[in-house]
């Protein structure tokens, strides 16, 4: 596999984290060797460390792992906003600490059925949006995206076209033939 299956991954499901629009992304990939999967980690986090970019697993499954890909100093901005810590809390989050979050966050995908509500907040949502869809269930909202959004529908959506076009352009370049490291921006 090498890490060009899962770099092709990284480009196609975390395009705007990679160009600096938002604190994270996740997504599911599928492998048959787990090594290989660790390797290729590696390899990329080689690439993308120094521009400020870290790419882990966060839940290993039997034939498929949970890729979270994310830019440090947004993430640590995102968790000190006003009102996310006293929302973490209520799901057993001690402190706004990056490293200690997500390890929080990693033993609560494993014991949890389905994905835990507040992971909106690792992922660059807005704490209004995450709010809403804990408060309704994911029902109610009053459009649909990269996020279910409760609040402020119009800007959110042009936010939305800005991540669709980036994640095309991004796949567009790559299949060109340009590497992970020059599609991603600098922190």
């Amino acid at each position: 596999m090498g890490s060009s299956l899962l770099e092709s991954g990284v480009i196609e499901n975390c395009a705007p984290t990679l160009a600096g629009m938002k604190a994270a992304s996740l997504f599911n990939f599928f492998f048959q060797d787990k090594e290989e999967v660790l390797a290729a980690l590696g390899s990329i986090n080689e690439v993308l460390g120094p521009k400020g970019v870290t790419v882990e697993a966060l839940l290993w499954r039997e034939n498929s792992v949970l890729i979270y890909t994310f830019r440090r100093k947004l993430l640590q901005a995102d968790l000190c906003k006003e009102g996310v810590l006293e929302l973490l809390k209520d799901y057993g989050y001690r402190s706004q600490d990056v490293e200690e979050c997500i390890f929080h966050l990693k033993r609560r995908l494993y014991h949890y059925e389905c994905f835990p509500h507040e992971i909106g907040l690792f992922l660059g949502y807005p704490l209004e949006d995450v709010k809403g869809f804990i408060e309704n269930n994911g029902k109610n909202c009053k459009s649909c995206g990269v996020w279910k959004v409760y609040c402020n529908e119009g800007e959110k959506q042009k936010l939305f076209e800005k991540f669709k076009k980036c994640t095309s352009v991004y796949i567009q370049v790559f299949r060109e033939g340009r590497g992970l490291s020059q599609m991603t921006v600098f922190s």
